[in-house]
């Protein structure tokens, strides 16, 4: 009892030493000595190739036994010079090695150092009867998955093995992933995918103004792809090697987004238990996004005017200023000359954002761009939902070119979704994209009916003002069918403020 007690002793201070010595390594010494230990398989498939590498015949045969019975594909070698060889020309492709650790002539280190050179994402487990810690180091750092002990308990390694394999399938994915996200290429840009006029004029415009200072105003309806502008700027300008924050100005309410944008001191309110760094310095020698700017109040848009004047912020609770040097880029889905003529938005400050201007059109306006985002969010959702589908019927095609997209660019990846997911055929129909003015019409109705009961106060006992405020929200909010800047329009109060209520009436 006491040498186990000792032998884990050593094994946690070695694992809390090297953190590269992974929990896979750790656990499975630990179970090895431990046996009484619990533990869960992975269940995958077991179609894959193994290639076994162990000069002790019997074993050898032992192990290539249980694992055809499995299902797996086994390639057997008595030494690794043979397996090297095999898999360096291509003669095999394994999915798993599993080799001892002294073999003749190259040892099973020897075998990781050479192999990983040609095949460096190959799981390789390694088998020894030597169970010290810095040998499971050593190994991990030369590149092994796993590091198993003998006597073998094999279905330990039957876990070892199905681990490695899933580690495989994640890789694949993401690399899949990676393939469809940054296939596309357009003025140098990964991901960035558009071919209408409309588009190719804001990125050209995006590109010509990325290397200067001057403020950049984006606009465009919600979903039109703001963001994807301002990234572009972004990633062709001068500041690419820093971050790239964005923040939703109407997401955030205006007492947390003062702090979240500036910072504040220790104390500085009830709550501000430590300090906090602000936005603008968080994105030094970057760029800050402040998306849906003509949400913000006028106090904060002083603020605001006051930052991009002076270069410099003011932490809430502090005296001190502090230079910045991000670049900062607006975008609004609102018309500010008409919020300065209504007196909801600083002139001063319209006239410092909107030096570039840059218009990103909706889609419906850029007809061009919707079967190319189409495949490309049909791709990426059969990825990630595991099913194949190869594409659209004509009937479909024609639909997505037809239809209005109100929702722009959101509205047409969370169809695509939806289609993917539920489709069951290999090419999406007709009948799998949702039919908007179906739902719109019945949605309307049903919240037309609603909204007439919600009115009703003739049987109902007398109610307080604040139970009748609420009451005259709900009508109001499912008289405009859920949208929350006309109701806010139609009841005279800011969307922040309606935001609130709603939340308090646990409406959404």
């Amino acid at each position: 009892m006491h040498g186990r007690c000792q032998f884990q002793s050593y094994l946690y201070r070695g694992f809390i030493a090297s953190p590269d010595l992974s929990l896979g390594i750790f656990a499975t010494i630990f179970r090895q000595k431990c046996p009484s230990k619990e533990f869960s398989p992975v269940k995958l498939k077991n179609t894959s190739t193994i290639v076994l590498i162990e000069d002790d015949l019997d074993l050898l045969d032992l192990l290539s036994s249980f694992f055809k019975q499995r299902g797996y594909k086994v390639l057997a070698f008595s030494n690794a010079e043979e397996a090297l060889i095999e898999i360096e020309n291509k003669r095999t492709e394994p999915d798993v090695v599993i080799s001892d650790l002294k073999l003749p002539v190259m040892s099973g280190m020897d075998f990781i150092r050479r192999i990983k050179k040609s095949n460096p994402s190959l799981p390789i487990i390694l088998m020894t009867s030597e169970g010290s810690v810095e040998i499971a180091v050593e190994a991990i750092e030369t590149g092994a998955y796993d590091f198993v002990l003998k006597p073998l308990h094999i279905p330990q390694l039957l876990i070892s093995v199905q681990r490695a394999l899933h580690l495989n399938e994640v890789q694949l994915e993401n690399t899949n992933l990676k393939t469809i996200f940054q296939g596309q290429d357009f003025m140098g840009l990964k991901g960035v995918i558009g071919k209408s006029q409309g588009f190719k004029k804001a990125m050209e415009l995006a590109k010509r103004v990325s290397s200067s200072q001057a403020n950049i105003l984006i606009s465009g309806e919600s979903g039109s792809g703001k963001e994807v502008i301002a990234k572009a700027v972004h990633e062709l300008g001068d500041k690419h090697d820093g971050p790239f924050i964005a923040i939703n100005c109407s997401a955030i309410p205006e007492n947390l987004l003062e702090s979240e944008l500036f910072g504040h001191a220790k104390g500085a309110f009830t709550g501000a238990n430590d300090k906090k760094v602000g936005l603008f310095e968080e994105a030094n020698k970057g760029t800050l996004f402040l998306d849906e700017i003509g949400d913000l109040t006028l106090p904060l848009q002083s603020k605001l005017l006051r930052v991009l004047q002076e270069r410099k912020v003011k932490r809430i609770g502090e005296n001190q200023y502090r230079d910045i040097s991000a670049r900062i880029i607006c975008a609004t889905h609102k018309d500010l000359r008409k919020e300065v003529a209504e007196g909801k938005f600083r002139e001063d400050l319209f006239f410092r954002l909107n030096v570039i201007p840059i218009y990103m059109p909706p889609l419906r306006e850029r007809k061009d761009d919707i079967l190319p985002l189409s495949e490309y969010f049909l791709k990426k959702f059969s990825l990630m939902n595991n099913v194949q589908v190869k594409g659209f019927t004509k009937e479909a095609i024609q639909k997505l070119e037809n239809n209005e997209w109100k929702g722009n660019v959101r509205e047409l990846e969370n169809a695509i979704e939806r289609a993917v997911v539920l489709t069951t055929s290999e090419y999406i129909q007709l009948e799998d994209l949702p039919n908007e003015e179906s739902f719109h019409s019945e949605y309307q109705a049903h919240q037309s009916e609603k909204a007439s009961k919600g009115m009703n106060f003739e049987d109902e006992k007398p109610v307080t003002l604040d139970e009748l405020s609420k009451k005259y929200i709900q009508f109001i909010f499912d008289k405009n069918g859920g949208a929350k800047e006309q109701t806010a329009k139609d009841l005279g109060i800011d969307r922040k403020t309606l935001y609130r209520k709603l939340k308090e009436m646990n409406l959404n």
